[in-house]
């Protein structure tokens, strides 16, 4: 196969990848994009989240390919972005699932009562280390039963904000029952 001049797509761009193949790629290709990572992550927000990303990334890439091959790098920085926040996102319902307090009261063996009383102690340390406005969103919820939707109003945030609040609690105190540094499980909320 030969290569002729006139396809300017095929040719390797030897500096950095011009604005304009940039803009070119984002008008052909960006609905498609989004709507990709839309339909694995089942969010629309973070799919264009993912997608924004992926241009970043590809714009600080040292030596970027042909323009033909744009498309093709554009979608496999997508693909990884999204299988990292899948993998996060798998992390924290795994943890939200698992329960804070085991069954205290079934095993009636002194060790096990000593170590869910040290249990309860540290755990009491570790909603401390929560933000305000988290802790008083778990603890409105777990200590006295109110709804999602009372908590929103008593905290005046959305219901939405509520669930984020309890989803970091419980995946904050796991995290820190199950021996991570207050400084790890901080790093692994920034990301």
């Amino acid at each position: 196969m030969t290569l002729h001049r006139d396809q300017p797509d095929l040719d390797p761009q030897p500096d950095d990848v011009p604005a304009e193949s940039i803009e070119r790629l984002f008008r052909d290709h960006n609905n498609a994009l989004v709507q990709f990572l839309a339909s694995r992550l089942r969010s629309d927000q973070e799919a264009r989240e993912v997608a924004q990303e992926a241009y970043v990334r590809l714009l600080q890439l040292d030596r970027p390919a042909a323009n033909s091959f744009l498309r093709a790098s554009l979608f496999r920085i997508a693909s990884n972005l999204m299988v990292d926040r899948l993998r996060h996102r798998d992390v924290q319902n795994r943890a939200t699932r698992a329960q804070l307090f085991e069954e205290w009261d079934t095993h009636n063996e002194p060790e096990r009562q000593l170590i869910g009383q040290q249990e309860l102690h540290s755990l009491r340390g570790f909603l401390a280390e929560l933000p305000v406005n988290c802790r008083r969103a778990y603890l409105l919820y777990r200590l006295e039963d109110k709804s999602q939707a009372e908590i929103a109003d008593a905290l005046n945030v959305t219901p939405r904000m509520v669930r984020h609040h309890l989803n970091h609690a419980l995946v904050h105190c796991r995290l820190r029952l199950n021996g991570a540094s207050l400084e790890t499980v901080r790093a692994y909320f920034k990301r």
